[in-house]
């Protein structure tokens, strides 16, 4: 696993718009379209987990789709347990947020589709903004 220099000035504010965009889908779902509430928030929090990753751990493009794939579909398929200790830590808002509530196949749909998108941002971001990635 090779380390790729990624331009801080660049993509936490591309982390800022997906917190932003997504966060309306959880916090005021009543003011946004039923398809948006539904699966944006999904689809955002993946980019975001992507891009997390490519930030803080610096891995190629390649690595960053593996890793926030795992941890999406990990996350998701522990939507099917509710041992009342995760449940406790569901019950409070962040880690709600995080871990969600219920198991849905549409989930890992929009997940993969997020990590697509955020994976070809990346691509182009650093094929663009920093030339010299390793890749």
């Amino acid at each position: 696993m090779g380390t790729v220099q990624r331009n801080l000035l660049v993509y936490l504010p591309l982390i800022g718009v997906i917190i932003a965009l997504g966060l309306p889908a959880r916090l005021v779902p009543h003011f946004l379209p039923n398809w948006y509430v539904t699966y944006a928030g999904d689809f955002l929090w993946a980019m975001l987990v992507f891009f997390l990753y490519a930030l803080l751990f610096r891995f190629s493009t390649k690595t960053c789709i593996v890793v926030a794939l795992l941890t999406a579909y990990l996350i998701e398929l522990s939507q099917l347990f509710h041992p009342a200790w995760l449940d406790s830590l569901r019950s409070i808002r962040l880690f709600g947020f995080i871990l969600g509530f219920g198991f849905l196949w549409s989930d890992l749909v929009a997940y993969t589709l997020g990590i697509s998108l955020a994976a070809g941002i990346d691509w182009l971001l650093l094929n663009t903004v920093c030339k010299d990635a390793d890749y």
